[in-house]
């Protein structure tokens, strides 16, 4: 390869912006403060920056590419790159295929600010403190130089180590060195002739390492063959963040929208999802997954064939009954408490998308009608089972289609659970050795909610939130504790083998779990209603004193065992 160099002002001030952009296979920026301040560390340390493979575009081919703006000033609020506008651009174009987090760092340290939220929203830019020493021992993980985003340079009075903070951009302004000291010198009038120094040789190599040494090193793809471009940027992207192959896809895929901003779209509105309830962390793959999936006709698989004009077109004219239906399906998860943590299996909620598509009912999601509670209710079963299940295994794409087969047979009646369960080869109900599995398991993991849900089939859970309990107070299960009750070896072990299990867990809500706190459980069963103990599984004793715990586990696993056996979705 015939690699090209350049220095950091000329990139930042010739190129970025006037005829280098992204293509849209780029994924977004990713980098937060520290990686930047390391990136301009390891260029005053005379380490090496990787090279960068740009993608040169003939001039007149520009605007057959949708690209994008590097990013100068970053938003944590808003994220995402503006598209470019070419019309002024009258020279050939390079797009950025490997180096856009550096690049971007670049740009934004030098021209731009970092916007992130920290107690407070804060607008920063990256500094340097000219009076730090260099000490060739210190740490080498460690920054060698003290660079920092900050909001302005005031020094902190609290802080007695050396300062005079340089707002690293400021040093663009000077192609010579020597100006950039002789301005330097009016502000360092107050220190002492070390410190001055000191400064003027940090301001000295900070503007070879910026402006003068070609630290830049790039190579030139000029190939038209678009299928691969794609593949140098697959192969080029196996490192630092992660990268899927999907990823490229959808870019792609989102790049050929005839009049919707497709990115724009979908990165709002998959800010829009991960804002309800308690919050998700859905992805854009997520929504042009359900977007494929919920326009008829379309092939599931990501794959560049799927992504044909005639495709996306489809998928364009039905986006707002995606985005509907996607709305729909995560509002009522999230009113039946799946969180972003127990919803281990996304792609199960599209069945369930596809479905409520269908329903033409107004209200459908608050709906009090009998006959819609008992249908929702299924939903969630069925969901819970479906995820307990790993319903969706190896090959989901064949699954996915599949059961987007029984839902359009299935769309004028009810949720066609025991249809999907067929299709899916599950068993609708759960053998003695899944039924250990999951009353042994742990308090907060991924699993438990789901677990504990099945235990309160009649339970309203609307617009309510429930939360985890230990039934016996987790507080009294250390070994120090138990020790000082005077028990044995093997009964301190059962003791704490069961404790943060499903045997001493239920689900109250808010405000009687905070009511509850840590009370000893024999003190706050008294102040229960007639029938807490059958809503809870919790078994008749003579005494639920601490002592008696052992006894407690072994009479409500006969109870928690009979009612997980009966359970069904026949």
């Amino acid at each position: 390869m015939g690699y090209l160099t350049s220095s950091v002002r000329d990139i930042v001030t010739e190129n970025i912006g006037r005829n280098t952009f992204l293509p849209a296979i780029q994924r977004e920026f990713v980098w937060g403060t520290y990686q930047i301040e390391k990136l301009f560390d390891s260029l005053m340390c005379d380490y090496p920056i990787s090279s960068f493979l740009f993608w040169k575009i003939r001039e007149e081919k520009k605007k057959e590419w949708i690209t994008y703006e590097l990013l100068r000033d970053y938003d944590a609020e808003y994220p995402h790159n503006e598209t470019a506008n070419l019309d002024g651009v009258n020279q050939d174009i390079y797009l950025v295929l490997d180096g856009q987090q550096r690049i971007t760092s670049l740009n934004i340290g030098l021209k731009g600010s970092y916007r992130f939220f920290y107690r407070k929203w804060r607008k920063t830019y990256l500094y340097l403190n000219l009076l730090k020493r260099i000490d060739e021992n210190e740490n080498p993980e460690e920054l060698t130089y003290e660079f920092a985003f900050r909001e302005n340079s005031s020094i902190n009075p609290k802080d007695v180590k050396p300062q005079f903070w340089y707002k690293v951009g400021d040093i663009l302004n000077y192609e010579d060195a020597e100006d950039a000291k002789a301005e330097l010198k009016k502000q360092l009038i107050n220190l002492c002739d070390d410190d001055v120094d000191a400064a003027l040789r940090m301001i000295g190599r900070l503007h070879g390492r910026i402006n003068v040494s070609k630290v830049v090193n790039y190579y030139e793809e000029k190939s038209a063959d678009y299928d691969k471009v794609v593949e140098i940027f697959i192969r080029t992207n196996t490192g630092g963040a992660k990268l899927e192959y999907s990823d490229i896809l959808l870019s792609t895929a989102t790049a050929k929208w005839r009049d919707l901003n497709a990115r724009e779209e979908i990165h709002t509105f998959t800010d829009e999802i991960n804002k309800i309830g308690n919050g998700y962390s859905f992805g854009k793959d997520f929504v042009m997954k359900s977007a494929m999936y919920l326009t008829k006709d379309l092939p599931i698989q990501y794959k560049l064939s799927s992504f044909t004009q005639s495709n996306l077109e489809k998928i364009e004219d039905n986006w707002e009954v995606i985005k509907a239906s996607i709305l729909k399906v995560i509002s009522l998860i999230s009113n039946y408490g799946f969180t972003d943590k127990n919803l281990t299996t996304k792609l199960v909620l599209l069945p369930i998308a596809q479905y409520l598509k269908g329903i033409s009912k107004n209200g459908y999601i608050t709906s009090s009608d009998s006959k819609d509670v008992a249908d929702q209710n299924n939903i969630q079963r069925w969901l819970v089972f479906a995820i307990l299940k790993k319903a969706l295994g190896g090959s989901s794409d064949t699954i996915l289609t599949n059961m987007r087969k029984i839902i359009s047979l299935n769309q004028n009646s009810s949720f066609p659970y025991v249809e999907l369960n067929k299709q899916l080869g599950i068993e609708p109900s759960f053998s003695d050795e899944e039924i250990d599995d999951l009353l042994n398991t742990k308090y907060g993991t991924k699993h438990s909610y789901l677990i504990l849900s099945l235990l309160y089939p009649s339970r309203d859970w609307k617009d309510k939130k429930f939360s985890e309990d230990h039934i016996f107070p987790k507080s009294e299960f250390t070994k120090a504790k138990l020790i000082k009750r005077g028990y044995s070896a093997d009964k301190i072990d059962n003791y704490l083998k069961y404790f943060n299990t499903i045997y001493n867990l239920e689900l109250l809500d808010d405000s009687e779990n905070k009511s509850k706190n840590a009370t000893p459980f024999d003190e706050w069963i008294k102040s229960r209603d007639n029938n807490f103990k059958e809503r809870h599984f919790i078994p008749q004793m003579n005494s639920f004193d601490f002592d008696y715990f052992i006894e407690f586990v072994t009479n409500r696993k006969k109870m928690l065992v009979k009612e997980l056996q009966k359970y069904s979705l026949k």
